[in-house]
């Protein structure tokens, strides 16, 4: 079973003398019964008003570049559609237009968001593996609006059993699974709740600057793990016209790890730290991932026309409530709930690797309350996850989570 990240790093152990199953477990930034960490701090979200305000501008100044690279993208969806229509599987059509518009950014109420996460996750949960916990609950930062548990998988083109590298994928894809915010990980893989969260990534790599602007869309919200097992990880066979007998290849899991989407009241951030693998291979690298790494999201207006190119068949139906908030607007911090809606368009813009100063800056009220920053509750999660990760059965712990057979799928790969 591929060991976690953690686990693998020097000096991981604080005693040597324990034996190599504890090691595996304990190796990590923080040990359970530890003192908690102090984050480094970053500058304060005033500070950097200028440094924002430069981005969005050069964003501007980029919208013929990236209509002109959509474009290209848009015609590599289209053909990969054209294939999957021929299967009986209804999936959207991809849009990654870039950055035409300047994702405009505004506040929103992040009280009444918390408290629909806090509702609807518990149900249907794990005991074992998601065990509320009111201490935890009480001390958890307020800009923290969700957290959970989130998958890599990238799928192989059509006809492309073994890839060699980026060009022989069709697309690559995230999977979400919120728990409760008031919740920490416990023993054995997370029971299905439903509420998993399908995200399709044309572009296929994840941004890995703030030069790098890409375009995911919700292909299946509020899903089922037997869903997913079935409309999505597992492999296809079917006829065309044309090419007679095609095969479309079972997607590929390509990490593990916790996530958390956390605002400034300005701007949305999504950050992860990887937990499987142990470590970062070249498809990992090819991919985009990182050990650690963050975005800036931001929700794409159905209502504003962006180039013909760059439009999904069938945009987001968001409610009244949710498009009132848009003001009109291209672009709104994204929001959790943003996430609950099929086609739903959300732009990724990459931050410098390893600098989480901006997505898990604490706030001034949590710091005079005393309450735990988003730094240290999202290092608290990965140990949590390091350790239930390491006790799941199976050869691979990815597909024993989503309860999977890794005999009937593509395992965990790390390189080509």
């Amino acid at each position: 079973m591929p060991s976690t990240r953690s686990s693998t790093r020097q000096g991981s152990s604080p005693n040597p003398g324990q034996d190599a199953s504890t090691k595996a477990v304990t190796g990590t930034k923080r040990a359970s019964d530890g003192p908690k960490p102090s984050p480094k701090r970053g500058k304060k979200a005033g500070d950097e008003t200028a440094k924002e305000q430069k981005t969005i501008e050069e964003t501007m100044l980029d919208k013929d570049s990236e209509s002109a690279k959509a474009e290209t993208e848009m015609n590599e969806i289209r053909n990969d559609k054209e294939e999957d229509q021929s299967t009986d599987e209804k999936k959207p059509g991809g849009d990654a237009p870039g950055a035409e518009d300047a994702p405009t950014v505004g506040d929103a109420s992040q009280t009444e968001k918390k408290a629909e996460d806090d509702t609807e996750q518990p149900q249907g949960q794990n005991r074992s593996a998601v065990i509320y916990d009111p201490e935890r609950e009480q001390a958890m930062p307020s800009n923290i609006l969700e957290k959970g548990i989130i998958y890599f998988f990238f799928r192989a083109r059509v006809g492309i059993e073994d890839p060699e590298g980026v060009n022989d994928v069709a697309r690559s894809y995230i999977v979400l699974r919120p728990i409760a915010l008031g919740a920490k990980l416990g023993e054995g893989p997370l029971e299905d709740a439903g509420n998993n969260r399908l995200l399709a990534l044309p572009k296929k790599v994840l941004p890995t600057s703030n030069r790098d602007r890409f375009m995911v869309f919700v292909e299946k919200p509020k899903t089922t793990l037997q869903d997913l097992k079935e409309n999505f990880i597992s492999g296809s066979d079917y006829t065309t016209k044309t090419q007679g007998p095609r095969h479309t290849p079972s997607a590929t899991p390509s990490g593990e790890g916790v996530y958390a989407i956390s605002t400034t009241g300005r701007e949305s951030h999504l950050s992860y730290f990887l937990t499987v693998p142990s470590e970062i291979n070249e498809v990992q690298k090819e991919l985009g991932l990182r050990e650690r790494a963050s975005f800036v999201v931001s929700a794409k207006n159905p209502e504003v026309r962006g180039p013909a190119n760059a439009r999904l068949p069938k945009p987001a139906d968001y409610n009244k409530e949710i498009m009132d908030e848009f003001r009109g607007r291209g672009w709104m911090p994204m929001q959790p709930r943003i996430l609950d809606y099929e086609n739903a368009q959300v732009l990724l813009i990459g931050e410098e690797v390893g600098d989480l100063s901006k997505a898990l800056e604490p706030t001034r009220k949590d710091e005079k309350e005393h309450k735990e920053t988003p730094m240290e509750e999202m290092e608290q999660l990965e140990h949590e996850d390091e350790i239930r990760v390491h006790h799941l059965k199976g050869d691979d712990p990815i597909f024993e989570d989503l309860g999977l057979s890794s005999k009937d799928h593509a395992k965990l790969q790390t390189t080509w």
